[in-house]
Protein backbone atom coordinates (compact mmCIF):
# COMPACT_ATOMS: atom_id res chain seq x y z
CA UNK A 1 0.00 0.00 0.00
CA UNK A 2 1.34 3.71 -0.63
CA UNK A 3 0.68 6.42 1.22
CA UNK A 4 1.26 9.95 1.24
CA UNK A 5 3.29 12.05 3.36
CA UNK A 6 3.04 16.49 2.86
CA UNK A 7 5.66 19.28 2.84
CA UNK A 8 6.81 18.73 0.66
CA UNK A 9 4.13 15.99 -0.90
CA UNK A 10 5.36 12.72 -1.95
CA UNK A 11 4.22 8.78 -1.99
CA UNK A 12 5.99 5.62 0.13
CA UNK A 13 5.56 2.12 -0.05
CA UNK A 14 4.53 -0.57 3.01
CA UNK A 15 6.43 -2.70 1.05
CA UNK A 16 9.99 -1.20 1.58
CA UNK A 17 11.41 -1.94 4.99
CA UNK A 18 12.75 0.62 7.27
CA UNK A 19 16.66 -0.47 6.49
CA UNK A 20 16.02 1.90 3.60
CA UNK A 21 14.52 5.66 2.90
CA UNK A 22 12.53 6.02 -0.61
CA UNK A 23 10.08 8.28 -1.87
CA UNK A 24 8.12 9.32 -5.45
CA UNK A 25 8.12 12.74 -5.44
CA UNK A 26 4.98 14.79 -6.48
CA UNK A 27 5.22 18.78 -8.10
CA UNK A 28 4.20 19.72 -4.92
CA UNK A 29 6.26 21.65 -2.17
CA UNK A 30 9.44 22.68 -4.12
CA UNK A 31 10.54 26.32 -4.96
CA UNK A 32 10.82 26.58 -8.29
CA UNK A 33 8.49 28.79 -10.14
CA UNK A 34 6.37 29.05 -13.85
CA UNK A 35 5.50 26.28 -15.41
CA UNK A 36 8.50 24.47 -12.91
CA UNK A 37 6.27 24.64 -10.37
CA UNK A 38 6.83 24.02 -7.56
CA UNK A 39 9.04 20.40 -6.54
CA UNK A 40 10.62 20.29 -9.91
CA UNK A 41 13.88 17.75 -9.22
CA UNK A 42 15.19 17.68 -13.32
CA UNK A 43 18.06 19.18 -13.72
CA UNK A 44 17.66 19.53 -17.68
CA UNK A 45 14.27 21.27 -17.49
CA UNK A 46 15.02 25.41 -17.51
CA UNK A 47 15.13 26.00 -14.27
CA UNK A 48 17.60 27.68 -11.89
CA UNK A 49 20.14 25.31 -10.54
CA UNK A 50 19.55 26.77 -6.98
CA UNK A 51 15.87 25.77 -7.17
CA UNK A 52 17.14 22.17 -7.76
CA UNK A 53 19.16 22.04 -5.31
CA UNK A 54 17.25 23.56 -2.86
CA UNK A 55 14.36 20.88 -3.83
CA UNK A 56 16.74 18.15 -3.01
CA UNK A 57 17.25 20.02 0.21
CA UNK A 58 13.37 20.30 1.08
CA UNK A 59 12.76 16.37 -0.39
CA UNK A 60 15.72 14.86 1.32
CA UNK A 61 15.40 16.73 4.41
CA UNK A 62 11.86 15.36 4.48
CA UNK A 63 13.18 11.90 3.38
CA UNK A 64 16.33 11.24 5.18
CA UNK A 65 18.55 12.21 2.41
CA UNK A 66 21.25 14.94 1.48
CA UNK A 67 21.85 15.97 -2.29
CA UNK A 68 24.88 15.40 -2.33
CA UNK A 69 24.21 11.38 -2.01
CA UNK A 70 22.94 11.18 -5.05
CA UNK A 71 23.04 9.68 -7.99
CA UNK A 72 21.19 10.04 -11.04
CA UNK A 73 20.15 7.90 -14.19
CA UNK A 74 21.03 9.06 -17.49
CA UNK A 75 17.77 8.23 -19.35
CA UNK A 76 17.36 7.46 -22.98
CA UNK A 77 14.71 5.25 -23.01
CA UNK A 78 17.24 1.82 -23.04
CA UNK A 79 17.75 -1.35 -20.53
CA UNK A 80 21.50 -0.50 -19.41
CA UNK A 81 21.13 -1.13 -15.86
CA UNK A 82 24.53 0.10 -14.05
CA UNK A 83 25.72 -0.53 -11.11
CA UNK A 84 27.25 2.16 -8.83
CA UNK A 85 28.08 3.64 -5.29
CA UNK A 86 29.74 6.03 -3.06
CA UNK A 87 32.19 7.26 -5.27
CA UNK A 88 29.33 8.49 -7.90
CA UNK A 89 27.27 10.69 -5.56
CA UNK A 90 27.03 13.95 -6.84
CA UNK A 91 26.82 12.77 -10.17
CA UNK A 92 23.37 14.15 -11.63
CA UNK A 93 23.32 16.95 -9.44
CA UNK A 94 26.73 18.32 -8.24
CA UNK A 95 28.20 17.49 -12.21
CA UNK A 96 26.74 16.13 -15.29
CA UNK A 97 26.14 11.75 -15.55
CA UNK A 98 27.76 10.70 -18.53
CA UNK A 99 26.93 6.81 -19.03
CA UNK A 100 23.87 6.28 -20.26
CA UNK A 101 21.40 4.28 -17.71
CA UNK A 102 18.17 4.16 -17.21
CA UNK A 103 18.75 1.85 -14.14
CA UNK A 104 21.20 2.27 -11.42
CA UNK A 105 21.98 -0.16 -8.26
CA UNK A 106 24.05 -0.75 -5.37
CA UNK A 107 24.46 -2.22 -1.81
CA UNK A 108 26.38 0.35 0.16
CA UNK A 109 24.91 2.35 2.10
CA UNK A 110 24.62 6.20 2.09
CA UNK A 111 23.76 6.17 -1.88
CA UNK A 112 20.86 7.82 -2.70
CA UNK A 113 19.51 6.15 -6.00
CA UNK A 114 17.30 8.72 -8.57
CA UNK A 115 15.42 7.86 -11.60
CA UNK A 116 13.03 10.34 -13.41
CA UNK A 117 9.53 10.25 -14.66
CA UNK A 118 6.80 12.58 -16.26
CA UNK A 119 4.47 9.74 -17.14
CA UNK A 120 7.06 6.93 -17.56
CA UNK A 121 7.29 4.25 -14.94
CA UNK A 122 9.36 4.58 -11.78
CA UNK A 123 10.09 1.32 -10.03
CA UNK A 124 12.22 0.91 -6.86
CA UNK A 125 13.71 -1.86 -5.52
CA UNK A 126 14.98 -3.58 -2.32
CA UNK A 127 16.42 -7.00 -1.29
CA UNK A 128 16.76 -6.56 2.85
CA UNK A 129 18.97 -9.59 2.89
CA UNK A 130 21.61 -8.80 0.28
CA UNK A 131 21.01 -5.11 1.23
CA UNK A 132 20.61 -4.49 -2.68
CA UNK A 133 18.47 -1.64 -3.95
CA UNK A 134 17.81 -0.07 -7.39
CA UNK A 135 15.87 2.60 -9.20
CA UNK A 136 15.05 1.83 -12.53
CA UNK A 137 12.78 4.49 -15.17
CA UNK A 138 10.50 2.33 -17.38
CA UNK A 139 9.12 3.91 -20.68
CA UNK A 140 7.20 1.66 -22.90
CA UNK A 141 10.86 1.14 -24.80
CA UNK A 142 12.41 0.56 -21.88
CA UNK A 143 9.57 -1.45 -20.77
CA UNK A 144 9.10 -3.49 -23.78
CA UNK A 145 12.99 -4.19 -23.57
CA UNK A 146 12.33 -5.88 -19.80
CA UNK A 147 14.12 -3.18 -18.21
CA UNK A 148 12.44 -4.48 -14.87
CA UNK A 149 13.51 -8.03 -15.02
CA UNK A 150 16.87 -7.22 -16.38
CA UNK A 151 17.53 -5.12 -13.04
CA UNK A 152 16.44 -7.77 -10.92
CA UNK A 153 18.56 -10.46 -12.76
CA UNK A 154 21.63 -7.45 -12.46
CA UNK A 155 21.00 -7.36 -8.81
CA UNK A 156 21.08 -11.22 -8.68
CA UNK A 157 24.47 -11.62 -10.85
CA UNK A 158 26.40 -8.90 -8.99
CA UNK A 159 25.67 -8.51 -5.79
CA UNK A 160 23.87 -11.94 -4.49
CA UNK A 161 20.21 -10.76 -4.22
CA UNK A 162 17.87 -13.22 -4.74
CA UNK A 163 14.14 -12.42 -6.27
CA UNK A 164 12.24 -14.41 -3.77
CA UNK A 165 13.61 -11.94 -1.52
CA UNK A 166 13.52 -8.52 -3.55
CA UNK A 167 10.75 -6.16 -3.33
CA UNK A 168 9.39 -3.67 -5.69
CA UNK A 169 7.72 -0.45 -5.60
CA UNK A 170 5.65 0.81 -8.92
CA UNK A 171 5.17 4.29 -8.37
CA UNK A 172 2.69 7.06 -10.38
CA UNK A 173 2.65 6.74 -13.92
CA UNK A 174 0.39 7.12 -16.97
CA UNK A 175 -2.56 4.57 -16.38
CA UNK A 176 -4.28 2.37 -18.32
CA UNK A 177 -6.55 4.77 -18.62
CA UNK A 178 -4.53 7.96 -20.47
CA UNK A 179 -2.22 5.84 -22.10
CA UNK A 180 -3.45 5.49 -25.61
CA UNK A 181 -0.66 4.40 -28.35
CA UNK A 182 -0.67 3.41 -31.82
CA UNK A 183 0.04 -0.38 -33.18
CA UNK A 184 3.72 -0.47 -32.85
CA UNK A 185 3.74 -0.43 -28.64
CA UNK A 186 1.18 -3.77 -28.16
CA UNK A 187 3.05 -4.98 -30.87
CA UNK A 188 6.09 -4.66 -28.75
CA UNK A 189 4.90 -5.97 -25.79
CA UNK A 190 3.36 -8.68 -27.67
CA UNK A 191 6.58 -9.68 -29.62
CA UNK A 192 8.51 -10.18 -26.10
CA UNK A 193 5.73 -11.30 -23.94
CA UNK A 194 3.47 -13.09 -26.11
CA UNK A 195 0.06 -14.13 -25.33
CA UNK A 196 0.83 -12.64 -21.48
CA UNK A 197 0.40 -9.20 -22.92
CA UNK A 198 -2.76 -9.00 -23.76
CA UNK A 199 -4.53 -8.30 -20.54
CA UNK A 200 -2.79 -5.21 -20.47
CA UNK A 201 -3.92 -4.47 -23.92
CA UNK A 202 -7.19 -2.65 -24.63
CA UNK A 203 -8.31 -1.30 -28.33
CA UNK A 204 -10.14 1.75 -28.51
CA UNK A 205 -12.45 2.12 -31.53
CA UNK A 206 -10.45 4.96 -32.90
CA UNK A 207 -7.69 2.21 -34.54
CA UNK A 208 -5.93 3.67 -31.03
CA UNK A 209 -4.80 0.89 -28.21
CA UNK A 210 -4.40 1.35 -24.20
CA UNK A 211 -1.88 0.27 -22.60
CA UNK A 212 -1.00 -0.54 -19.03
CA UNK A 213 2.72 -0.02 -17.98
CA UNK A 214 2.23 -1.13 -14.52
CA UNK A 215 0.95 -4.48 -15.39
CA UNK A 216 3.20 -5.02 -17.75
CA UNK A 217 6.50 -4.29 -15.93
CA UNK A 218 4.71 -6.05 -13.13
CA UNK A 219 4.44 -9.03 -15.12
CA UNK A 220 8.26 -8.56 -16.05
CA UNK A 221 9.10 -8.65 -12.28
CA UNK A 222 7.37 -11.72 -12.09
CA UNK A 223 9.14 -13.24 -14.64
CA UNK A 224 12.31 -12.41 -12.59
CA UNK A 225 10.73 -14.36 -9.53
CA UNK A 226 10.01 -10.91 -7.84
CA UNK A 227 6.79 -11.80 -6.09
CA UNK A 228 6.43 -8.98 -3.57
CA UNK A 229 5.15 -6.30 -5.63
CA UNK A 230 3.60 -3.06 -4.49
CA UNK A 231 1.77 -1.27 -7.22
CA UNK A 232 0.44 2.90 -6.43
CA UNK A 233 -2.51 3.32 -8.58
CA UNK A 234 -2.22 7.03 -9.04
CA UNK A 235 -2.20 8.24 -13.04
CA UNK A 236 -0.34 10.93 -13.77
CA UNK A 237 -1.86 12.33 -16.74
CA UNK A 238 -5.06 11.89 -14.60
CA UNK A 239 -3.76 14.63 -11.80
CA UNK A 240 -1.59 16.82 -13.68
CA UNK A 241 -1.98 19.32 -11.09
CA UNK A 242 0.09 16.89 -8.59
CA UNK A 243 2.23 15.45 -11.05
CA UNK A 244 4.16 16.35 -14.00
CA UNK A 245 2.49 14.87 -17.01
CA UNK A 246 4.35 15.41 -20.65
CA UNK A 247 0.93 14.11 -22.07
CA UNK A 248 -0.79 17.04 -20.47
CA UNK A 249 1.68 19.94 -21.02
CA UNK A 250 4.54 18.55 -23.09
CA UNK A 251 7.98 19.50 -22.20
CA UNK A 252 6.95 23.09 -20.55
CA UNK A 253 7.04 20.58 -17.34
CA UNK A 254 9.41 19.33 -14.47
CA UNK A 255 10.55 16.19 -13.46
CA UNK A 256 9.18 13.96 -10.53
CA UNK A 257 11.90 11.86 -9.30
CA UNK A 258 11.97 7.94 -7.50
CA UNK A 259 14.73 7.62 -5.18
CA UNK A 260 16.16 5.01 -2.72
CA UNK A 261 18.51 4.51 -0.27
CA UNK A 262 20.38 2.40 2.48
CA UNK A 263 20.36 3.31 5.48
CA UNK A 264 23.90 4.28 7.22
CA UNK A 265 24.63 2.92 10.07
CA UNK A 266 24.17 5.07 13.56
CA UNK A 267 27.71 5.73 15.27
Amino acid sequence: MFHTHYNPEYLTSDLLTDAVVHCFSTRRGGVSTGVLSSLNLGTHRGDDPQNVLENYRILGAAVGFAPAQTVFTRQTHTDIVACVGKADCGDGLLREVEPERDGILTNEPGVALVCFSADCTPILLHDPVSGTIGAVHAGWRGTAAGIAQKAVEKMQAVYGAKPENTRAAIGPCIGPCCFETDENVPQAMRAVLGPDAEPAIRAAENGKYYVDLKRLNRLFLERAGVRQIDVCPACTKCDPDRFWSHRVTGNARGSLAAVIMRREAEA
